[in-house]
């Protein structure tokens, strides 16, 4: 009897799913908003048609669809989704606990690793990050020589592989931070040579265990190598096809790692580049572009100024260098926009500024015709504020990824409520 009830259980569900009608894509109209699109000119005036989860239309004086969901965006700016261009959303929560951090594996070298694979949809600092206009970020692994492979997620999804945008996106490899304090320039340690010959030999490892396997495949005579997990996930990187992201720091690490990148012939993002404004002019020539890490911190030599890192994004980007900018945090990733703020306070152009937290990042990372930027056929991540984006005042209003509207509820909400009420009862 069980049986047979299974059965039609089994048979009713195969019917609905047959013989459901298909539900037709939500369409949603968002007008009287002023559109920054990033690329092209602004809009004072205009409106938005998503369909499904991406823009259908963009400009001014459209017509809106019959049916469409209408969000009249009057005295809003529209924006697209900020990118993080490195953090550890999603793999870090409590320092103060070590199982809820996961983007540091035990060894030096790791590049098998990848970052999505530990990743925590149920994080709390997504929420957050999200409610302040960050519908993307780079989530990276850390620790070692090289500590694995790194992942572009969207801040929304129930599972790991729901939230995943690209995957893997770079292999990183770690330089030493040149953040032990103000010490003179001339007293900094020298290590990046010395490391980055270590991954040259471990790339020559990988170029000679592929010649053994292509050398077995035609002469049977030959015996394949042994697998190795750690030589297959640097392939991608000899062949070109996906870049290494080197952490690194002092001016004499950057022109190593460009020694370096060119003797390869690989592709290359460099990540943090705090004297980056010392050797500008090289990168550029390099073509290497460059993720910063966050401001928030203090210049790594006294001889460069207190506002060195503050004058360092501008002075790389008028030197021809494309730049993105990041939390290089998980608690602090809501504070992204500020980073590009605070630049532009130091001279970069705001537009910019602006440029490098949403279509440069996608530039980098290989996903410009998925964000970046609000333009047809593009993902719907729009944020829709009620001023200037990177200003700590601004109120974001909507934040809309893959055309789905988000929640803006976070923990801060929750301690706010709280709080509030405590205060409310102690001055009755």
């Amino acid at each position: 009897m069980r049986g047979k009830i299974m059965g039609l259980l089994f048979l009713f569900s195969l019917w609905l799913i047959l013989f459901s009608p298909i539900r037709a894509e939500e369409v949603l109209a968002i007008t009287n908003v002023k559109i920054v699109p990033i690329i092209g000119n602004d809009i004072e005036k205009g409106t938005i048609i998503i369909r499904g989860e991406k823009i259908e239309d963009i400009g001014p004086n459209l017509s809106i669809p019959v049916g469409a969901k209408i969000i009249d965006g009057q005295g809003l700016i529209a924006y697209p989704g900020l990118i993080d261009g490195y953090c550890q959303l999603g793999l870090y929560e409590i320092g103060s606990i070590q199982a809820t951090i996961d983007y540091r594996e035990t060894g030096r070298i790791n590049p098998q690793v990848l970052a999505t694979e530990a990743l925590r949809p149920d994080s709390m600092h997504i929420p957050v990050a999200r409610s302040n206009g960050i519908t993307a970020a780079l989530v990276a692994p850390s620790g070692g020589l090289i500590a694995g492979r790194s992942g572009l997620i969207q801040l929304f999804g129930w599972t790991p592989p729901e939230m995943v945008i690209k995957a893997p996106v770079a292999l990183h490899v770690e330089l030493p931070a040149a953040r032990a304090g103000f010490r003179r320039q001339a007293d900094q340690p020298a290590e990046g040579s010395r490391l980055l010959n270590e991954v040259k030999n471990l790339m020559d490892q990988a170029r000679w265990y592929e010649k053994r396997k292509v050398a077995a495949s035609k002469n049977k005579l030959i015996g394949l190598p042994e697998f190795d997990e750690k030589l297959e996930a640097l392939l991608p990187v000899i062949h070109g096809e996906l870049p290494v992201m080197i952490s690194v720091h002092s001016a004499n690490d950057i022109r190593a790692a460009i020694q370096f990148v060119q003797d390869q012939k690989i592709k290359a993002i460099f990540y943090g580049v705090s004297q980056g404004w010392m050797v500008a002019k090289e990168i550029a020539q390099a073509g290497i572009p460059v993720v910063l890490a966050s401001l928030h911190q203090l210049p790594p030599s006294w001889e460069d100024g207190y506002d060195a890192l503050y004058r360092n994004p501008e002075v790389l980007h008028k030197a021809g260098v494309k730049i993105a900018f990041s939390s290089s945090s998980a608690s602090l990733a809501k504070e992204l926009p500020y980073h590009a703020a605070k630049a532009a306070a130091f001279g970069l152009d705001k537009r910019e500024a602006l440029k490098a937290v949403t279509i440069y990042p996608a530039e980098i990372f290989g996903v410009s015709n998925l964000m970046g930027s609000l333009e047809k056929g593009k993902l719907a991540n729009i944020v829709l504020a009620e001023g200037d984006i990177l200003e700590l005042r601004t109120q974001i209003r909507h934040v809309f990824i893959k055309g789905q509207e988000m929640d803006l509820s976070s923990i801060y909400d929750d301690y706010l409520e709280k709080f509030k009420k405590r205060y409310e009862k102690r001055n009755k």
